[in-house]
């Protein structure tokens, strides 16, 4: 067996059709205790994409399966040889390939469906905008961001969530220019708003906002694009959105001006999913507790109605609703603030930054992932125009642009670590077999 392919699962009860894969069980109201999931597999998962009826794995080779429905019906897309990220939800199916190139399928718009994978790159109106960096699914939107920093949408425009006024154009057949310079686009599958960052760290949002889970200082069923001017002080590191709650991750220092990040909410729930002793707020107001105080969180991850927060000591938190276990907590009852989830054993307790946390509506996910973005890293860095003195073309023409010293000791660091790293962890596999 191999370890590192190894997850926990826990929350709303799922129908195991083998160790291998899973889905979760759309009927069932039944709680599920964290349990361990062995993998056969030697795949590394890369991403998972879960939504009430479906639940993908997306694997380091580009690979994408699960099943659909509860059923031992695979989801499996042969003709995508190297996919780079899924997002799906009930309503529409996302597939972003490594050549950065997007295909979707489902609800197009109310009247409009796509039964087929379609290449949706191909409906921006502007062909020199067509090569897409991220996708990320809203409840019944879709969201592309493109290599020039255009954030587009398409789908319903019900709660105004593709940014125009609900009244001028309630559904969307074409791709819709939402912003421009966009750096981020943060939303969820189960939510019918969305979050856009631009370069600037300029915040905007647009779509529900009838519990102020925009975060903008007031309360409105729907309303169009518009820049929250109220954000807290630091470096917006991630935003993650359930159905009507948001929780941002902001980085910032302490009072003795150390880096520290700082967790914040907004919205409602009826079950005090904000992680305090509220019910609610229309304004990103911080979450602060002794359990991360002198700890630096890592990972955040925010289901239908609870949120789950992993920090780099290796701790597991979470808060928010717990009516079927998805806090990994047997007594069933809700969690108004921030409480420490018992760990599972984990393989390698000293690596949990190589761990990460998914929550999908009801369902809580933990699973090894290796991070192996160094190379990612060092490509941006070679790419500063103050570093480059000589230029070369890669396998699929892209011009790359790099300094002859730097990209010799790089290399030369990249190789001796990426053998220390592969050393320790076969040897720590041949150790748990």
């Amino acid at each position: 067996m191999n370890a590192i392919n190894d997850f926990w699962i826990w929350g709303k009860k799922i129908l195991l059709n083998d160790v291998n894969d899973f889905s979760t069980n759309q009927k069932s109201t039944e709680a599920n205790p964290m349990q361990f999931i062995p993998r056969e597999k030697k795949e590394q998962i890369k991403q998972i994409s879960s939504t009430k009826s479906r639940t993908i794995f997306l694997y380091k080779n580009g690979k994408a399966i699960g099943y659909l429905n509860g059923t031992n019906q695979f989801f499996k897309e042969t003709r995508f040889p190297k996919i780079k990220k899924i997002s799906f939800s009930d309503s529409h199916e996302g597939i972003l390939t490594e050549e950065k190139i997007f295909f979707a399928k489902g609800r197009r718009s109310r009247n409009y469906h796509l039964y087929d994978f379609t290449n949706f790159s191909e409906f921006i109106e502007d062909p020199n905008d067509r090569i897409i960096e991220d996708i990320v699914s809203g409840l019944d939107a879709i969201y592309c961001l493109t290599s020039n920093g255009n954030a587009y949408g398409f789908g319903s425009n019900y709660r105004s969530q593709l940014g125009i006024t609900r009244k001028k154009l309630p559904e969307l057949n074409q791709p819709i220019l939402m912003m421009k310079n966009v750096s981020k686009i943060f939303t969820g599958d189960n939510s019918k708003y969305v979050f856009l960052l631009n370069s600037n760290q300029e915040l905007f949002g647009c779509g529900e906002n009838k519990y102020g889970q925009l975060g903008l200082g007031f309360e409105k069923e729907f309303i169009p694009l518009t820049q929250n001017k109220k954000i807290p002080k630091g470096k917006i590191i991630d935003i993650k959105t359930g159905k009507v709650h948001s929780v941002m991750l902001i980085q910032d220092y302490d009072q003795n001006q150390n880096p520290k990040r700082k967790l914040y909410s907004c919205g409602h729930f009826q079950v005090n999913g904000l992680g305090k002793k509220i019910m609610h707020a229309s304004l990103f107001t911080e979450i602060k507790s002794s359990l991360f105080e002198k700890d630096n969180i890592i990972e955040i991850s925010v289901g239908n109605n609870h949120t789950l927060i992993l920090t780099s000591k290796g701790k597991l938190l979470g808060f928010g609703g717990n009516n079927l276990g998805q806090l990994g907590n047997e007594n069933m009852k809700n969690v108004p603030v921030p409480i420490q989830i018992e760990l599972p054993k984990l393989r390698f307790n000293e690596d949990i930054s190589n761990y990460h946390i998914y929550c999908s509506g009801f369902t809580s996910f933990l699973y090894f992932s290796f991070n192996s973005s160094l190379n990612e890293d060092l490509l941006k860095l070679f790419q500063r125009k103050e570093f480059c003195d000589i230029s070369f073309k890669t396998e699929n023409g892209e011009i790359i642009e790099a300094h002859k010293l730097i990209l010799k000791y790089r290399l030369n660091q990249i190789e001796k670590l990426q053998e220390i790293i592969s050393n320790k962890i076969n040897k720590r596999i041949e150790s748990n077999i």
